[in-house]
Order: C-alpha cells, then sequence, then structure tokens
C-alpha cells in the first residue's frame, strides 16, 4: 500500500501487509529485506504482462463490489441504528484532508441514516501536496483550521478529520455552554467509542464471556480500569497496530478471547474484526452513533467523558517529543535513550518509580525487591516507567521519523491536578 499517511513528504513510504491483512511483524519484515538486498543484478527480477497477470489470477482490481462488502460489515458494527433515525439531523462537519477517507465516510455515515454531514469543500478532493495543510495529520490542531471555520457558519456538533490514509481520526466537539469547540486526544475518543460499547452491549447481554480489548502500551490505562469494570479482559502491545491485528489473529486461531476493541493513544483504533488494522470509517461511525445516542439521552460526549472521570479517576496523558535530524540525530536519539537505561530516574515528578519495563532487555525490574521478570512482548527499543498512584512514562524513539517521544500519563482527583502533575514530569523529562 503506497501512502504518505500522515508523515511530511520526505518520509513518504510503503506500508506492507500481509494474507491476514495485518502489516508485517517480525520475522516477516526481515526475511523481505533479506529478499530484497540479495537482487545485486535488476535485470533478473522477474517480470510478467499484464494480460497475462489477469489470466493467472493475479491482478485484481478492487471496486465498488469491496466497498460494499466493507461497509455491509461496518453497519453490522452499529449497536442502536434506531437512535440515529431519531437523531438524523445531528450536524456533522468532516474533513478527510485531501485523502482516502471521503467516500467511505459520506458512504457509510448516509447508509446509518445521517443527514446532515458537511465535507470541507476545500479538503474534499485527493491531492498528494495537501495544499490547504502544512502537516495532513488530525494530531495536529493545526489541520482543523478549515473544518473549524465551517464548523462554526454550520453549527455542528461534532467536527471530524481522517488523515491521508483514513486510519486516524480526529476529533472536537461543542461545548454547549459557550458554544466552542473542544478537542478530544486519541485516548478521549477511544475511551468514549470503548465505554459506549461496553455499556450498551452490556444492556443487550451481547458482551461474550471470553471479550478481550487490545492496546498499545502508551495508551491510556483508564481503558483498563472500564474494561475491568465490565469483566473484559485487557491485553497491551507494542506501539503499531500491527501487533493489534497480531492478536486479533492469535485470539481467532486459539478461541480463547473474542476480540472487541484496539487502540493507539495515537488517533488509531479498530471496532469489530473486518479490518486487521486501525480504521478511522469505522472509528467515525461509531463516535457518531455514540454522539446520536447521548444527544437523545439529553446528554453529549463531553458530559459522558466527565462523568467516567468522576467514576474512574482523572486521567490524563501527553506525548512530548525531541526531533533530532540528520545522521547525527539517529546517533544522538540512541544514545539518550541508552544514558537512561543506564542510570533510570528514581522519581519523576511527585511519583516514585516502582518498576521499570526494558523491552529490549525483554525483562521488568521491580525496584524494591529488585525481582526480575520477562516483559513477554518481542524485542524494542522502549523504556517503561511504572510510577506510583497508577502514573507512568513511556520513552522511545519514532517509528517513523527521527525522534525521540516521550509519553506520559496520570491519575489525580481532579483535572486541574492531573495536569500539573504532567507538567511536573515534563520538567523533570526535559532535565
Amino acid at each position: 500500500m503506497i501512502t504518505a499517511s500522515h508523515n511530511p513528504p520526505e518520509y513518504n513510504g510503503y506500508k506492507v501487509y500481509w494474507e491476514d491483512g495485518a502489516q508485517i511483524t517480525s520475522p516477516k519484515d526481515k526475511f523481505i529485506m533479506e529478499e530484497v538486498n540479495s537482487i545485486t543484478d535488476y535485470t533478473c527480477i522477474q517480470t510478467m504482462k499484464k494480460p497475462e497477470a489477469i489470466q493467472k489470477g493475479l491482478y485484481q482490481e478492487i471496486g465498488e463490489e469491496m466497498d460494499e462488502t466493507y461497509i455491509t460489515e461496518l453497519k453490522k458494527q452499529s449497536i442502536h441504528p434506531e437512535v440515529i433515525q431519531k437523531q438524523a439531523n445531528m450536524s456533522i462537519v468532516y474533513t478527510p484532508l485531501h485523502g482516502a477517507g471521503n467516500v467511505p465516510v459520506q458512504k457509510v455515515l448516509k447508509e446509518i441514516g445521517f443527514t446532515n454531514v458537511f465535507v470541507v469543500p476545500e479538503q474534499e478532493k485527493p491531492d498528494g501536496n495537501f495544499p490547504t495543510v502544512k502537516y495532513p495529520n488530525p494530531e495536529d490542531k493545526r489541520s482543523f483550521h478549515l473544518a473549524l471555520k465551517w464548523a462554526k457558519q454550520k453549527g455542528a456538533d461534532l467536527v471530524l478529520a481522517t488523515d491521508p490514509d483514513a486510519d486516524r481520526l480526529g476529533v472536537y466537539v461543542k461545548e454547549e455552554k459557550t458554544g466552542e469547540y473542544i478537542p478530544l486526544t486519541g485516548n478521549m475518543s477511544a475511551i468514549v467509542i470503548l465505554h459506549y460499547l461496553l455499556e450498551e452491549k452490556k444492556k443487550k447481554r451481547e458482551i461474550p464471556q471470553n471479550a478481550a480489548i487490545v492496546k498499545s502500551i502508551v495508551s491510556s490505562t483508564m481503558a483498563d480500569a472500564i474494561a475491568k469494570d465490565y469483566g473484559v479482559a485487557v491485553f497491551d502491545v507494542l506501539t503499531g497496530f500491527k501487533y493489534i491485528g497480531e492478536k486479533i489473529k492469535e485470539f481467532e486461531k486459539s478461541k480463547e478471547y473474542t476480540f472487541l476493541f484496539g487502540f493507539e493513544e495515537s488517533y488509531g483504533c479498530l471496532v469489530g474484526t473486518h479490518a486487521r488494522d486501525k480504521d478511522a470509517v469505522v472509528a467515525v461511525m461509531m463516535l457518531c452513533e455514540a454522539a446520536a445516542y447521548y444527544k437523545e439521552q439529553k446528554s453529549s460526549i463531553q458530559e459522558e467523558l466527565q462523568k467516567l472521570y468522576e467514576k474512574y479517576g482523572y486521567y490524563q496523558e501527553e506525548t512530548m517529543q525531541v526531533t533530532l535530524k540528520g545522521i547525527d540525530g539517529t546517533e544522538k536519539m540512541q544514545e539518550m535513550i541508552e544514558t537512561m537505561r543506564k542510570d533510570p530516574p528514581k522519581r519523576l515528578g511527585k511519583y516514585r518509580v516502582q518498576k521499570i519495563r526494558d523491552y529490549k532487555a525483554q525483562e521488568i525490574l521491580e525496584i524494591e525487591t529488585e525481582k526480575k521478570v520477562a516483559t513477554g512482548l518481542p524485542k524494542s527499543n522502549v523504556l517503561y516507567f511504572e510510577l506510583e498512584n497508577n502514573a507512568w512514562c513511556c520513552v522511545r524513539p519514532s517509528g517513523t521519523e527521527p525522534k525521540i517521544k516521550y509519553y506520559i500519563g496520570v491519575k489525580e482527583n481532579s483535572i486541574e491536578e492531573a495536569r500539573e502533575q504532567i507538567e511536573r514530569i515534563k520538567a523533570d523529562l526535559q532535565k
């Protein structure tokens, strides 16, 4: 799949998927690179003409039939289609950011019954130059400037953006009292969808006995608290949705668990098993349905989030990153992580470090007892610090750009206290 995804042009590339529909995991990546590196003469590469490829069933055009099958699978995830009919006029502003989401997002919202969907005209048509945005990523608030302008004109309830390959979803919700638009992080939108799924499936007695959710190690631990409340198992995997896809395949083979939901803090999630990758189209559908359901209940996404914070605690997360350009930057990045590995912090902010998960050494060290246990996950250059009071911090190099990423999560008794503690951890990391 040839895609820049949401990355800047200098990091353009492609994604490689395997026959199970998930992006490749180790050791397939190594085998492919060995095969590529073994080629010394390009004239030895086998090729064939298009008619022969068609005749042998090796060339297929993906068209309307696949679109229909896909949309049918998405609609199966809907829990309260009857509510959408009552809230069909809910106002939604959507931008595909010049990418691939436009047709499927409009199609699924229309087919489930939403009649008041407005697509940002300046960003509707596909354009690989992304003329209206510097960085076509819904994680970047600047990418919403046109959508928010139109949202104010249209009085939209929801403002949605999908990234160019339509696997990430960014969301703004309208604050009823002020009319202002409030951004949701990837963690927040995932938590909204997760809670809606579990609560409404519970009412219908549709949560399987062996239900499971899968999330990346850098995603909100609020999901663990919610899942526990509903008796649903939680699995943590390394960053990269390919590892969530791998878990889905594993569950289907063993029949030990039934996959319900997977998510990453970086604005990607999956409801259902029609795909093995994050899917912004199903995320749009489920978020719009949840918003319609809460509106019917005289509530809103923002109010429901507040209720969850009051029940489970004020979880807040933030990402900090340091960009290091060039070959020297890559070396510096490795050096910074190694320094932290050899001399780890004893405290971050007000919290003591209780455990250190070193995914490169594949071990978890409990500070007090000095006991070590295996992480149970593949080798990766990642350090994760478990702190007091459900707080945590994780450090890893970016997989697509020359950056070190620091992920921080805390749980406090108020939003203000949580944000203050995040700032204190950030200050310590910067030192």
